[in-house]
């Protein structure tokens, strides 16, 4: 630079008020203030006591050396400097020491400088990419291309499951590419994962105004310089570019999943691990992108098939439809524990799917409201026969008495636990107790564990449990012939205590309690048989 072009860049920029140099650049077409006009310089004074510039123009022209401590005041003079080109010397101050360190400089430059289109050196070594991935047109690109690229964003991450390279010139200016990493179900959204560019230069790794919250899932890069960078936060959310860009992203996700589905469903249900907790994230916070992944989302029923929803309607409409003509989606957030409600949901011909992630409890509201016509019901939420209610019931064999005998015999006090007991006539075949908690109650549970601001007054009300005692089943009719008061109560304590362990409601004293009557029990059926 000449002397004149240093007195025009740095400082009429420097020392002109801010109204003045945004009113003079207000309307133009490149607005966007971010790598124009060189006001990331001035960040220098923040870290240093004074800063020179030495600058020799390929104009035939004496070089020039500017100073200044930050302070209206400057140094502008000629220098001797025999090549062309420019030199900025920074003195530290002293709490800026560390950057005078090489690995401090190169996380800087890492973080900050890594897709400059211009080639920046430290130590003899370039540091930057200036011609990322991003910027080629996909055609020019492999599968291998956009892994290594992949890794230079995150050397330690894995493979990414696939990616969607974004393109787009008009209405608006908009590259990038989108990974979907492999998530764990209990993965928690990082906010740092986008990167957001403005033509090659780095602007932040926030994003959460600009592409929708359930993509803060992905990783990898957008650029545009469409998006304005210096505005408030209400303004970039209605900003028409932005919108139109947010639109645009989550159509071309939702249009690769979709494709992914259609061209290799075998693929797409080997990744649903990874893909589910987003898909379903999104579902519940864009409905345009519902509207794309009804078409899509899949459930794994506990026989290991994956379904639609259209392909579960097909299946179970006519065994899941309660009597108001909805259906009744059956689900287990634990197949292991609540195997016993499992099977016997199978054995009466029932479909069961599998709802074990972070976001379920949530998803499950949500969709009930989206999907018409549908009511999810966990299956331990009721007994078998009334998890779907079609208005049918089957009359108990016990007399009005015996009934009420047993009701008194089941008079049970748990800590931490509200229990109702109710006698009704199930199944011969049906478990003589059922332990069932309500669904409402429990899904406000599930929510208050995932978080939330209600979390933790409904965390610490009590479980709430019924108790349903199958009168048809054949075990009572022994109890109630026994002679003993106290070995009748025993039994049907353990009885309702195992249906509480089925349900994971069996702890502390409580189950200390029953091992002891339990113990007593054996004790006292021995001295019977003797």
């Amino acid at each position: 630079m000449t002397a004149e072009e240093i007195d025009k860049y740095l400082n009429q920029v420097a020392f002109s008020g801010a109204e003045e140099f945004l009113e003079k650049y207000k309307g133009k077409s490149e607005a966007n203030i971010i790598g124009h006009f060189g006001l990331g310089f001035y960040s220098s004074f923040m870290v240093s006591d004074k800063v020179e510039v030495f600058s020799k123009s390929y104009k035939d022209e004496p070089a020039v050396r500017w100073e200044c401590d930050g302070s209206p005041e400057f140094i502008l003079e000629e220098t001797d400097k025999p090549e062309r080109g420019t030199s900025i010397v920074l003195h530290l101050n002293e709490e800026s020491r560390e950057f005078l360190e090489p690995a401090r400089i190169s996380t800087v430059l890492e973080k900050f400088c890594k897709f400059l289109p211009v080639p920046i050196f430290f130590e003899d070594k370039q540091i930057n990419n200036t011609h990322p991935a991003w910027v080629k047109k996909p055609s020019e690109l492999t599968d291998e291309d956009y892994q290594n690229f992949y890794r230079e964003l995150y050397p330690f991450g894995e493979t990414p499951l696939f990616w969607i390279h974004l393109n787009v010139d008009y209405p608006f200016n908009l590259t990038g590419i989108l990974y979907f990493p492999k998530i764990k179900q209990s993965y928690e959204i990082q906010k740092d994962k986008i990167q957001l560019y403005s033509n090659q230069v780095f602007v932040t790794d926030e994003v959460k105004d600009i592409v929708p919250e359930f993509l803060m899932l992905l990783q990898g890069v957008i650029d545009s310089p469409d998006i304005p960078l210096n505005v408030s936060r209400s303004y970039l959310q209605g900003d028409p570019n932005v919108r139109k860009i947010n639109a645009h992203i989550t159509k071309k996700v939702g249009d690769k999943l979709e494709e992914i589905f259609n061209k290799d469903r075998k693929s797409f249900e080997e990744k649903w691990d990874s893909l589910g907790l987003f898909v379903k994230y999104g579902m519940m916070t864009d409905d345009k992108f519902l509207e794309k992944a009804n078409k899509f989302y899949v459930w794994e029923t506990t026989g290991g098939a994956f379904k639609t929803m259209d392909e579960y309607r097909a299946e179970t409409e006519t065994l899941q439809k309660n009597k108001d003509g909805k259906l009744v989606v059956l689900y287990t957030t634990n197949p292991v524990q609540q195997d016993a409600y499992v099977q016997q949901a199978i054995a009466k011909g029932y479909k069961v799917v599998k709802m074990e992630t972070i976001v379920d409890a949530a998803f499950i509201n949500n969709m009930e409201l989206k999907w018409e016509n549908v009511q999810f019901t966990r299956v331990d939420a009721d007994i078998t026969d009334n998890l779907i209610d079609k208005g049918e019931d089957r009359e108990s064999v016990l007399s009005t008495e015996e009934t009420e005998k047993l009701k008194s015999l089941f008079n049970l006090e748990k800590e931490g636990l509200n229990v109702n007991v109710e006698v009704k006539g199930l199944s011969v075949d049906a478990p003589p107790v059922v332990a069932t908690r309500p669904e409402l109650m429990r899904r406000m549970k599930d929510m208050a564990a995932a978080g939330g601001s209600m979390a933790s007054w409904y965390a610490n009300m009590p479980d709430e449990v019924s108790l349903t005692i199958n009168g048809n089943h054949s075990i009572y009719r022994d109890i109630l012939s026994r002679d003993s008061e106290e070995t009748r109560e025993k039994m049907v304590k353990n009885l309702a205590d195992l249906a509480l362990l089925s349900q994971g409601l069996l702890t502390g004293n409580n189950l200390t309690t029953f091992i002891n009557r339990s113990v007593e029990l054996m004790e006292t059926h021995d001295k019977e048989k003797v």
